[in-house]
């Protein structure tokens, strides 16, 4: 799998994983999801994911 590929499954799954927890524990944890979004747009005008880092270490294959 490719690394921005990776990049979308993880942070789908985190926002999901966060709505769980929004839903069922605290309506505090809405807060993860805002801080998801914020970081989604935030390397998409940078260019900087730390997630990517991550997954290439994993041995998530680099895009040309």
């Amino acid at each position: 799998m490719k690394v921005e590929n990776g990049i979308r499954v993880l942070a789908g799954s985190m926002v999901l994983v966060s709505l769980l927890l929004t839903a069922f524990v605290s309506h505090h944890f809405v807060w993860l999801s805002v801080f998801i979004g914020l970081n989604l747009i935030q390397s998409g005008f940078t260019g900087f994911c730390p997630p990517r880092k991550l997954l290439l270490k994993l041995g998530f294959k680099d895009s040309p």
